[in-house]
């Protein structure tokens, strides 16, 4: 939208006499004033400053900017209002329809149209593509020669760009991740990896905060708060700063201590170089290992005891990996770090990965003593990125093959013909088919009685690692709390990594990253089609269809609902049912109720419990008492100490009678994994 004041200035001068003529005459002028009617329109409309357009429209030019990048929409109001020496001048915007999804990924442009983060950066030049031109020949004079000399380059048009990304699965990492991070109060952010192990494709990839693409720098004052918190010197931050750290992709950019997710990288090292035995090793766990007269602690403070190699990763115990890398030997744990990864960047098509440094992120041959790889050995004093432990993790679920992982899948013409296609990219064999597999059963039975207990999704075998490091050099109690895994374990088809950076409160990962990654593996293997497989523990607790009870009799009916194991519940006086809820076919809590309507009064109402605290056979009796459907999602199926610790229906809200309520549970003792690992 422009002004030209000049113009704007004539039609003031014009007015001006148009309104002594018309006072001259004795005749009243009723003309709004052209400068009020400027201003109080521009300001209301495009949110400008009215002092500084007050100002614009008494310069000396026929053509000043008002605000550019404006939506049509308001441009056609402007228009209507018929503002004199108010014109349009035609650009282009870069919409994103989907807001903050993905926002890390896709990055944005600046006003000149150039991408600025993200892949609109990273392939800035791919999608802008080239302006045409005319080449001519200049004569010594400067003057152009005749026509037959001029070349004619014409434009090219930009490449369109097909990502990796999963829609639907970007949208449960991000809701999964969001909720985890708003619920532990996270101070420093958390990131979610979703991959394909077998591809390297990265199906999903969220980071929190995000942030609207369509309003890049908004400046959320409470959450740079909480963010950036005040310098050394008591100073606050600026915008400038906060924006470089909110547009940052934490998943690709930022390194962290891995903790215990480490182990599974040390276990897989170790059995393939032979210095361990999956079957015929023992280890003894007093509960701490002196290492240079060094005292670290396992998690367990009675100790583990004597326990087998795959008990010292479903224990995630501390002393008996160091025992184990200790085994492996500077060299040799070298040789895996490097195999795995770990000293270099994975190559991701995304901008600003994290370059991996000698003696700042890992050890050199040189620095690395007894006390280094005692603490390397469960993941703790050096430092990875997110996409290289996805990666190495992947590599486990995909027979030891370590992949490229990437989000570009193709690049299209303007006619939507494919020009260019990614293929996936086998980096090298780090471990074998074989001990990624044994490997891999050790890693599904810390989910299944390990310290991974809250990642176990009925019917789906998960293969995962918990992780909760001490933050180096932070001290006051700074953790990354994580969770990796792949499922199914027996045809892995998804890895996720899950980190939490600095929550408040809860720090342990088996605690608040692995039920991220059991809800976002049920929500997934449903998306993709993969059945699940059952045990007859697990048959109790699955969901089933609502049968068919409209129509029927009330007796014939309550016969059929309870042959289901199913309370009902019946409204009205009538002998027939004529509406069921859940209706007929609808999936429903096995063991769940059934409410019969015998007329068509208005369904009935009740009101939802905080089942927070409650153990399951509680929440059921609970649920059932006030006619709602329990939906049990989560770790329900490892003992006494299983608590709900969320729900999908806020408490106290007010919902028909035979609403299905998912409730969320997860283990609260047998989780925790060291600290230090």
């Amino acid at each position: 939208v422009m002004i030209n004041p000049r113009q704007v200035q004539s039609s003031i001068k014009s007015q001006e006499k148009r309104k002594a003529e018309a006072l001259g005459k004795g005749e009243e002028f009723t003309e709004e004033d052209i400068t009020e009617r400027i201003v109080s329109n521009l300001t209301r409309l495009l949110e400008v400053d009215e002092e500084w357009l007050r100002k614009e429209l008494t310069l000396d030019y026929a053509s000043r900017r008002v605000k550019k990048k404006v939506d049509q929409s308001v441009a056609n109001e402007i228009r209507q209002l018929n503002l004199p020496g108010v014109f349009f001048e035609k650009t282009t915007k870069r919409y994103y329809p989907y807001s903050s999804l993905a926002s890390h990924i896709i990055g944005f442009t600046g006003d000149d149209g150039n991408g600025l983060e993200g892949l609109e950066k990273t392939l800035d030049s791919t999608l802008s593509g080239t302006s045409g031109r005319i080449q001519v020949v200049l004569d010594v004079n400067n003057n152009a020669t005749p026509y037959e000399y001029e070349n004619y380059i014409a434009p090219e048009d930009g490449k369109g760009v097909v990502l990796t990304i999963d829609e639907v699965l970007q949208h449960y990492v991000e809701k999964y991740l969001e909720e985890a991070y708003n619920t532990y109060e996270v101070r420093n952010g958390g990131a979610a990896i979703l991959m394909n192990p077998k591809t390297g494709e990265i199906l999903a990839m969220a980071v929190e905060p995000n942030y609207d693409l369509n309003n890049p720098r908004f400046v959320d004052e409470e959450l740079k708060e909480m963010m950036m918190g005040v310098k050394a010197d008591g100073s606050s931050y600026t915008d400038a700063e906060y924006f470089l750290k909110l547009w940052r992709n934490k998943a690709v950019a930022d390194s962290y201590e891995p903790g215990s997710t480490f182990k599974s990288i040390v276990a897989a090292s170790a059995l393939e170089a032979g210095v361990v035995s999956a079957t015929d090793d023992s280890f003894y766990c007093p509960d701490y290992r002196l290492v240079a007269s060094f005292r670290i602690n396992c998690h367990k403070r009675a100790g583990h005891g004597t326990e087998t190699f795959f008990n010292a990763l479903e224990n995630s115990c501390n002393p008996a990996f160091i025992e184990i890398g200790s085994r492996l030997g500077y060299k040799k744990f070298r040789e895996f770090f490097e195999a795995f990864g770990f000293t270099e960047t994975t190559g991701i098509d995304l901008s600003g990965e994290a370059v991996p440094k000698s003696g700042v992120t890992y050890y050199d041959s040189d620095s690395m003593g007894i006390s280094e790889l005692s603490s390397a050995s469960f993941g703790q004093t050096f430092q990875v990125s997110p996409i290289q432990m996805i990666t190495a993790i992947a590599a486990i679920g995909n027979g030891g093959k370590l992949m490229q992982p990437y989000v570009v899948a193709k690049q299209l013409d303007e006619d939507g013909n494919v020009i260019k296609e990614t293929q996936p990219t086998v980096k090298r064999q780090v471990v074998s088919e074989s001990t990624a597999e044994r490997v891999l059963a050790m890693m599904e039975a810390v989910v299944t009685n390990g310290t991974g207990k809250n990642a176990y999704v009925a019917g789906y075998h998960v293969a995962g690692k918990t992780g909760t490091s001490q933050k180096i050099g932070a001290g006051n109690g700074k953790y990354v709390a994580s969770f990796s895994c792949v499922a199914p374990a027996d045809d892995p088809k998804i890895a996720i990594l899950i980190t939490i950076d600095e929550p408040v409160g809860q720090i342990n990962g088996g605690q608040i990253a692995a039920p991220v990654a059991a809800t976002l593996v049920e929500e997934i293997m449903t998306y993709m089609s993969v059945e699940p497989e059952y045990t007859e523990e697990e048959q109790n607790l699955i969901d089933i269809a609502a049968p068919a009870l409209t129509g029927r009799t009330v007796s014939d009916a309550k016969q059929i609902a309870e042959d289901e194991n199913l309370t009902v519940r019946v409204i009205g006086s009538g002998e027939n049912v004529i509406k069921q809820i859940p209706s007929y076919g609808q999936t429903m809590p096995r063991n769940g109720v059934v409410i019969l309507y015998t007329d068509d009064r208005d369904e009935e109402t009740t009101t939802v419990p905080d089942f927070t605290g409650m153990s399951l056979s509680v929440a059921r009796r609970s649920a059932n008492d006030l006619g709602i459907n329990l939906k049990i999602s989560g770790n329900a199926f490892s003992g006494s100490d299983i608590l709900a610790y969320s729900q999908d229906i806020e408490a106290g809200t007010e919902v028909t009678y035979g609403t299905v309520v998912t409730v969320y549970f997860k283990s609260y003792s047998g989780v925790s994994d060291s600290i230090y690992g």
